[in-house]
């Protein structure tokens, strides 16, 4: 059965990391193991990342008339039905835990996290609100909801009371050229534009206050590892850097903002260990890079983490600075314990193939259409 599916392409458009990436990598990944469906990626505005298939099942479509041009926002929260109807759209999947009101055909939910409930005080007053507003409209209008961990779908069950038998979890999956051993002149290549050691400890995510980034700086202050930290900035990023200057760690510590994503995988394999102390996330995408990438991972226990991470990572009290140095002291001193991780992670890891993550997802698309 050929299937028209449309998705909610915002995030792959305009979004570098998170969601964007998710929705990227479903992509890719349903257009390699099922090329004869043809895949309607509806953006609001011109794209600001580059994302093609070279394959004729995706098509991108804008909103076709100047007054949804000017005021695209409200375009994808309604008025896109009439394109997805001309289209003959089959199935329409919302990628991040919102849908258009009014469709009148099957459609799909991806809920990544529900972190603006959980944690309300990280976020602005009016943006839990219209979160809220969104994903509650999309939980109570989809045909299926699908959660990206266990967690996420605790969570809808708790905080939105939905029918848990309404919920999937189908994993997020991780971009296959992380797995790919990069030769060490195209690692150096990398290191050396952004001035790094040829050792160091990895931390990869969004420097904001959820991801707990501190920790690492705290655990590691009277060492002398070197730190790489890698993500966006934002208002928490002034106090990592105040804490830095303050405990004289800026001959050793590297924040890096905007690298490309085709970089990364040169910064996972040059890692000595990957740390990942977050509080709260709605699966943790970088811990699967780091497992895929031969690299051992510590992060915090409970819920998602453990989920990405397996039975193998280890696992840290997110306000304990002296719990993550001893972890770290472990796997640098253990090289049996450290080699034991990197070969159990990556047997963890085949349950994010893109084969098993299309077929749980065609399987889903399929039952939902039949």
């Amino acid at each position: 059965m050929k299937l028209r599916i449309g998705y909610d392409a915002k995030r792959i458009f305009h979004n570098r990391t998170g969601l964007g990436n998710f929705g990227r990598s479903l992509i890719r990944i349903l257009v390699n193991e099922a090329p004869t469906n043809s895949y309607h990626l509806f953006n609001p505005k011109p794209a600001q990342i580059a994302f093609s298939i070279a394959s004729t099942p995706v098509v991108e479509h804008l909103p076709d008339s100047w007054i949804w041009k000017k005021l695209s926002g409200v375009w994808r929260q309604g008025p896109i039905r009439k394109q997805i109807n001309q289209e003959k759209i089959q199935l329409y999947h919302g990628l991040s835990g919102e849908l258009p009101k009014g469709l009148e055909i099957p459609t799909i939910v991806s809920v990544h996290d529900l972190i603006f409930i959980k944690h309300p005080q990280l976020y602005s007053p009016i943006d839990v609100w219209i979160h809220k507003q969104k994903v509650k409209h999309a939980v109570g209008t989809a045909t299926k909801i699908v959660a990206i961990s266990q967690e996420t779908k605790n969570d809808i069950v708790e905080y939105l009371g939905v029918d848990p038998a309404k919920i999937e979890v189908i994993y997020q999956g991780c971009d296959p050229q992380f797995s790919k051993i990069l030769p060490q002149d195209q690692k150096q290549q990398v290191l050396e534009k952004y001035g790094l050691p040829s050792q160091f400890i990895l931390n990869v995510g969004t420097l904001e206050t959820r991801k707990n980034a501190k920790l690492l700086l705290q655990a590691l202050k009277e060492t002398t590892d070197a730190i790489v930290l890698v993500g966006k900035r934002t208002a928490y990023t002034e106090e990592l850097e105040d804490y830095i200057q303050r405990n004289q760690m800026q001959d050793r510590v590297y924040l890096i903002h905007n690298i490309e994503f085709s970089e990364l995988p040169a910064l996972y394999q040059s890692a000595e260990i990957f740390c990942y102390p977050s509080f709260s996330e709605g699966f943790g995408i970088p811990i699967l890079e780091a497992l895929s990438s031969g690299t051992p991972v510590i992060t915090t226990p409970g819920g998602c983490m453990q989920e990405a991470g397996g039975p193998h990572s280890v696992y840290i009290n997110p306000l304990k600075p002296d719990e993550l140095r001893a972890a770290v002291e472990q796997i640098q001193q253990d090289s049996s314990f450290r080699d034991q991780m990197i070969d159990r992670g990556k047997q963890h890891m085949t349950q994010f193939s893109d084969q098993v993550i299309a077929k749980q997802w065609l399987k889903l698309y399929k039952e939902i259409l039949s």
